[in-house]
């Protein structure tokens, strides 16, 4: 038997859940939300097998031992979400080049809050760039995030993987809008909602490969014998319609590097 609950980005919550799970004395529990459900899975129990996507480093987050050879009662995917902060950086850079000043906005309680700021720093004195970092844990907090972007005249906005969560898609994408504020995204499910720019390994592939893992496991395979995987494709997604609505141009280089563009 496998059972999902959803924690809507409150890290708090993931414990017990996690809980609950072992207690129903589950086959599989697929962690799809990150390292931090992954974990509380693995301190819930050392028997379940789990199935993860995660974040950059699973091995330095003590998730498994090595990629190859994950060990212990779990295996997945990670999806390198922080790694890319700085390369979003540079494609927002080159579609809003006039933007001085821009937003980064994490969640505080991420494990890789603090590599994601440090790596988008790096990048943003690189181009004398002035970077303002927000956080934001609730819809709340980041209603008041938006409205501290305006305040700061910020030019542009990069928003984190671990605070951009599909359920807080909508909101996003309309207080981007709202405000005019050009904002890049970590998952294409973000563009197609109307959000400017997005890059990112797939949601879809990562989920799917879980849910193939999930089955094999199922069908007698072991967690320790199944290599983390990586994904080997990273998709640029660019809303023609919103480049528009803000008044902006597309380089011709990004344009041609786009894996979609929606008109």
């Amino acid at each position: 038997m496998i059972e999902y609950r959803w924690a809507e980005g409150r890290y708090d919550r993931l414990p017990a859940l996690a809980a609950e799970l072992v207690s129903r004395k589950v086959d599989v529990i697929a962690a799809i939300s990150g390292s931090p459900s992954a974990l509380a899975a693995k301190n819930a129990t050392s028997t379940i097998p789990i199935v993860f996507t995660s974040g950059a480093d699973p091995v330095g987050d003590g998730l498994v031992a090595s990629l190859a050879r994950p060990g212990g009662n779990l295996t997945g995917i990670s999806f390198l979400g922080g790694d890319l902060m700085s390369k979003r950086f540079e494609l927002l850079s080159e579609l809003v080049p006039q933007a001085m000043v821009i937003g980064l906005l994490v969640n505080p309680n991420n494990a890789y809050a603090a590599r994601e700021t440090r790596d988008v720093q790096e990048a943003a004195r690189s181009k004398s760039v002035l970077l303002h970092v927000l956080t934001a844990t609730s819809e709340s907090e980041i209603d008041a995030a938006f409205a501290r972007l305006v305040q700061l005249q910020a030019g542009a906005l990069l928003a984190s993987p671990a605070v951009s969560n599909i359920g807080r898609r909508d909101q996003l994408v309309e207080l981007a809008a709202r405000h005019a504020i050009p904002t890049i995204y970590p998952w294409r499910e973000f563009a197609t909602a109307g959000g400017l720019i997005s890059y990112g390994s797939s949601n879809e592939a990562n989920n799917r490969q879980a849910g193939i893992y999930a089955g094999r496991i199922l069908k007698g395979a072991k967690p320790a014998d199944l290599p983390v995987m990586q994904p080997t494709k990273f998709e640029l997604v660019i809303n023609v319609k919103t480049v528009k609505a803000l008044g902006l141009t597309i380089p011709p280089r990004l344009l041609a590097a786009a894996d979609e563009v929606i008109e």
